[in-house]
């Protein structure tokens, strides 16, 4: 098995740290409700109804996640007739995550905690456009001191999150809009080999996506999140989970053409909304590249239908009022062009602020352990694997 392999029957920290209690789905379903659970915890019959695992099956499981020192009892609770319920809970600080964010200006560097926490972070400059020697040598430095500064648990893998179009399943960057020199560079190899560590690439908005899906209930829920920065794209989460593409191409929200005679855009094309924002950012008309940008997030909602917009990135947190002033008037128009009763689709800035990217690029490693509520663009089932 490859050392780049982060799944749900292999996550190593360390080379030679393997953790057989992370194996299986059945494990990733008790982690997951004791990561829900946080401090308050679970008690072992509680994640059997939960999980429809038999109680054998979930103490023989939560034997082995003790014995990792992945999760601990968190005392009792008050008995209702019976023996009162031991409650356990999951250990965060017990394995780290790193996440990176590879902005074109700027290296974000986080180690993530088992409950998705931030631990230490650090920040570097970087330019993405000189191609892969410089970045994976900063990368490589920052993540070195990362660890040295946090000490603790082992690293179970890192998440890197840099501008698209990218293959997420092979880790290779195909044509990054302004920095063509990453064409068909397979980033993902290049940085496990260098860090000694499993990694999993992702678009920087995906990642995001992802972090942020973290803090909604479990059930259906749709949304997308608009990053503007030194460019702009989309993740998007529909019907609860985060959709990539057949390709893993969706989200290339910043190159959809909305005028035909527009300005040149760094993809090749005209009247891209990436080039409509950058170029009133750059002149000064933030209320203009808000405009731009609630046309954008306008068309997102009529074609998918999403409950929600979320704004994150460099410049909206710069001039966070201006933007969704912007953007929220562009789909309160929407929703009153189309008939449509009650509220507009709400918007709103994005949490986590500046680090979004990084956290999210963490929750690339973090999420697998702990099951997934949805596949793809089904609902999925909270239930044992299948015997």
């Amino acid at each position: 098995m490859s050392s780049n392999d982060l799944s749900h029957d292999a996550v190593a920290g360390p080379p030679g740290a393997n953790l057989p209690a992370l194996r299986g789905h059945n494990a990733a379903l008790v982690l997951g409700l004791l990561r829900t659970a946080g401090e308050e915890g679970v008690s072992r019959r509680e994640l059997a109804g939960r999980t429809g695992l038999t109680p054998q099956a979930v103490s023989k499981i939560t034997a082995r996640l003790r014995a990792e020192g992945l999760v601990a009892e968190a005392g009792r609770r008050a008995s209702t007739g019976g023996k009162p319920a031991t409650v356990l809970r999951l250990v965060p600080g017990a394995r780290h995550a790193v996440g990176l964010h590879l902005d074109r200006d700027e290296l974000t560097a986080v180690l993530a905690d088992l409950a998705g926490e931030a631990v230490a972070v650090r920040r570097a400059p970087l330019a993405f456009e000189e191609g892969a020697g410089q970045v994976l040598a900063t990368v490589e430095r920052e993540v070195a001191a990362l660890r040295a500064q946090a000490g603790g648990p082992p690293v179970l893998g890192a998440g890197a999150a840099c501008p698209g179009p990218l293959d997420h399943t092979s880790g290779v960057l195909h044509r990054v809009t302004g920095a063509p020199r990453w064409d068909g560079f397979p980033l993902r190899d290049a940085l496990a080999e260098r860090l000694g560590l499993p990694v999993v690439v992702d678009k920087d908005t995906n990642a995001a996506a992802l972090g942020l899906a973290q803090g909604i209930p479990a059930g259906p829920g749709s949304f997308g999140y608009l990053h503007l920065g030194t460019g702009l794209g989309a993740g998007l989460v529909l019907d609860g989970g985060l959709y990539r593409g057949p390709r893993t191409g969706a989200g290339e929200f910043g190159h959809q053409t909305v005028q035909w005679d527009g300005p040149r855009c760094g993809c090749g094309r005209r009247g891209c909304i990436e080039a409509l924002c950058l170029a009133a950012v750059a002149r000064g008309d933030l209320p203009g590249a808000a405009r731009a940008l609630g046309v954008g997030a306008a068309n997102l909602v009529e074609l998918l239908d999403i409950d929600r917009v979320l704004l994150g990135g460099r410049t909206v947190l710069e001039h966070p009022e201006v933007f969704l002033k912007g953007v929220a008037g562009a789909l309160a128009e929407q929703a009153r062009t189309r008939g449509r009763a009650g509220e507009p689709v709400p918007v709103a800035l994005a949490r986590g602020g500046a680090r979004a990217v990084a956290d999210g690029a963490a929750e690339l490693v973090l999420a697998p352990l702990f099951g997934r509520r949805r596949t793809g663009l089904a609902a999925g089932r909270v239930g044992p694997a299948p015997t």
